[in-house]
C-alpha cells in the first residue's frame, strides 16, 4: 500500500499543487492530485491518500497522532522511532493540535515529496534520472563525509527493489515516504560549526547552507542567532579575554603573571567593571564581521569552487580563509582599538571614539594596521586545522555511531567544537601573541618601530619558545565556558526568529 501512495509519474508536481491541495476538504474527493490527473488519474490518486490516511488512523479518530502513525506504519512494515514520527507530526501540523488530519496529512506528503526530489536531483550526477553507488560516494565525498564503495552498496540495497543496485526516483520517494528527511543535506543542517561556536576569534571557515535553506531564508536567521550568541559568550568570557591580552603583552620571565594574580591586579586598578574592558568593541564588531565574510565566502565560492553548492573541503579552506582574510582587513582597526581598550588604564581613554581620536592624532592612521601581517598569517593555521579537525571529527562519528540520523546530539557537538577550536587556536597562538604585542608597542612612547620577524627574534631570544605562547592557560580556560554559552544562547535565538529545529 505504502509505495503505491504517490503517483509513479517522474515528473514534478505542476507550481499549483499546493495552491490545489491548500483548498481542499477533509474528504478524498477533494484533494488535488500532484500530477492533475495526467499520469496517475486523479480519482484513484485521491482513494489511495484517502486509504493510507484510514489504514493509519488506528483509533478513527480523524487525525493520526505519534501513536496513530506507529502503530499504523508497523503494521505496514515500516518501522520508525519516537522521534522520527514526532518530527513528522511537528511538519505537518499547521494548527499545532498535535496530529496530523487528512488535509495536514496530505500537505505533509506533497511538500516532502519537493524536498526529496530536491536531495535527489543533488544526488543524481549523471542527470539521468538514476542514483548508483558511485554518485552516492561523491555526493558525500563533496561534502567532506569520505565512505567505502561497500558502505555505498549497503546505502543502495535498502532502497533498491528491482536489484539493478541503481536507484530510480519512485524507488528513492517510496522509501522515504513517512520518514522525516534524514539524508544527505542533514549532515550540513546539524553539523553547523563556526555559526554556532564562538571562542571570540572569528577566523573560521564559514558553514554551509542546504538548498532548502537558502530559498526560505532562513539562513540570515541562522546568521542572527549565531552573532547574538556570540555576543552573550564574548561577555561572559570577556574577563578571561582581558586576562590573556595582559598577559601576551606584559607577561614575561621578570614578571610571571599568574592568573589570580591578574585578577587581582586588574581589580585593584579599575574595580570589578575594568574586568570587562575592550568587551563593547569585539562584540560591536561581531556584526561587520559575520556579514562582510559571509557575503565575500559566498563570491570567493562562484571563483574556486565548479560547482558553489558542493564545494570540496580544500575548496571550502580557500574560499573560507580568502573570505575571512577580506573580512579582517575590513575590520582591523576595530581589532586594534579592542587590544587598546583591553589595556588602557583607568581614566586613559572616556571611551571607544576617544580612543580612536587620539591614536589617529598621535600615531596616524597607520597605527590601526599594526600587527595586520601576522593576523593574516594566523588565518591560514587556525582556519585550516580547525577545518581538518572538526571534518575528522564529525567523519569519524559518522561512519561510526550515526545509524538512523545524521544529529550527533547537544555533547558529540560541542566536543567537536570544543576540541577543533582549541587545535586551531593552539597552532596560530604565536601569530596572534605578535600581533598583539604589535598593536600595543605602537602606543609606547619612544619605543622603536618593530617588525615581526625582529618580535620574533627577540621573544626567542629574551624568553625562549614559551614566550609565544605568554597567556595560553587563560584562553583555553574560555574555550569550554564560550562554546557552551554560544550553543544555548545560539539554540534559544534559533527558537525566537522561528528557525526550524529538524
Amino acid at each position: 500500500m505504502v509505495s503505491s501512495v504517490l503517483c509513479r509519474c517522474v515528473a514534478s508536481p505542476p507550481p499549483d499543487a499546493t495552491a490545489t491541495a491548500s483548498s481542499s476538504a477533509s474528504s478524498p474527493a477533494s484533494v488535488g492530485d500532484p500530477c492533475g490527473g495526467a499520469v496517475c488519474g486523479g480519482p484513484d490518486h485521491q482513494l489511495r491518500l484517502w486509504s493510507l490516511f484510514q489504514t493509519l488512523d488506528v483509533n478513527r479518530d480523524g487525525g493520526l497522532c505519534v501513536n496513530d502513525l506507529a502503530v499504523g506504519l508497523r503494521r505496514l512494515g515500516l518501522h520508525r522511532t519516537e522521534g522520527e514520527l514526532r518530527k513528522i507530526v511537528q511538519a505537518g501540523d499547521k494548527d499545532l493540535d498535535g496530529q496530523l488530519d487528512f488535509e495536514e496529512f496530505v500537505h505533509y506528503l506533497q511538500d516532502h515529496e519537493k524536498k526529496l526530489r530536491l536531495v535527489f536531483k543533488s544526488l543524481d550526477k549523471k542527470n539521468d534520472g538514476r542514483i548508483d553507488a558511485q554518485e552516492i560516494m561523491q555526493s558525500l565525498r563533496d561534502l567532506g563525509v569520505k565512505i567505502s564503495e561497500q558502505q555505498a552498496e549497503k546505502i543502495l540495497k535498502s532502497m533498491d527493489k528491482n536489484g539493478t543496485m541503481t536507484i530510480d526516483w519512485n524507488e528513492w520517494r517510496d522509501y522515504h515516504l513517512l520518514h522525516p528527511v534524514e539524508n544527505i543535506p542533514e549532515i550540513i543542517l546539524y553539523w553547523k560549526h563556526s555559526t554556532i561556536f564562538d571562542v571570540g576569534e572569528n577566523l573560521t571557515v564559514p558553514d554551509e547552507f542546504t538548498v532548502e535553506e537558502r530559498q526560505t531564508g532562513m539562513w540570515w536567521r541562522h546568521l542572527v542567532a549565531g552573532g547574538g550568541a556570540g555576543a552573550v559568550s564574548r561577555t561572559c568570557t570577556a574577563p578571561l579575554d582581558r586576562l590573556k591580552v595582559l598577559m601576551q603583552v606584559h607577561a614575561s620571565r621578570s614578571n610571571n603573571m599568574c592568573i589570580i594574580g591578574g585578577f587581582t591586579q586588574m581589580i585593584r586598578e579599575g574595580g570589578a567593571k575594568s574586568l570587562w574592558r575592550g568587551n563593547g568593541i569585539n562584540v560591536l564588531k561581531i556584526a561587520p564581521e559575520s556579514a562582510i565574510k559571509f557575503m565575500a565566502y559566498e563570491q570567493m565560492k562562484r571563483l574556486v569552487g565548479s560547482d558553489q553548492e558542493t564545494l570540496r573541503i580544500h575548496e571550502r579552506l580557500v574560499a573560507g580563509s580568502l573570505a575571512g582574510a577580506i573580512a579582517q582587513s575590513s575590520i582591523y582597526p576595530m581589532e586594534v582599538l579592542k587590544t587598546r581598550m583591553a589595556l588602557r588604564k583607568t581614566g586613559q581613554y572616556s571611551g571607544m571614539l576617544d580612543c580612536a581620536k587620539r591614536i589617529l592624532a598621535k600615531e596616524g592612521v597607520a597605527a590601526f594596521y599594526k600587527g595586520y601581517i601576522p593576523n593574516m598569517l594566523g588565518i591560514i593555521p587556525y582556519a585550516g586545522i580547525d577545518l581538518a579537525v572538526y571534518e575528522t571529527l564529525k567523519n569519524t562519528w559518522l561512519q561510526r555511531y550515526a545509524v538512523n540520523s545524521a544529529d550527533p546530539g547537544v555533547f558529540v557537538l560541542l566536543a567537536c567544537g570544543t576540541i577543533s577550536s582549541t587545535c586551531g587556536q593552539l597552532a596560530s597562538y604565536p601569530l596572534a601573541l605578535v600581533r598583539t604585542r604589535m598593536q600595543a608597542q605602537a602606543s609606547i612612547e619612544g619605543a622603536p618601530e618593530v617588525t615581526m620577524s625582529s618580535l620574533f627574534k627577540q621573544i626567542l631570544r629574551t624568553e625562549g619558545a614559551f614566550g609565544l605562547y605568554r597567556g595560553l592557560a587563560p584562553n583555553f580556560m574560555k574555550v569550554i565556558p564560550a562554546v557552551s554559552i554560544s550553543y544555548v544562547v545560539y539554540e534559544n535565538l534559533k527558537i525566537t526568529l522561528g528557525v526550524q529545529s529538524r
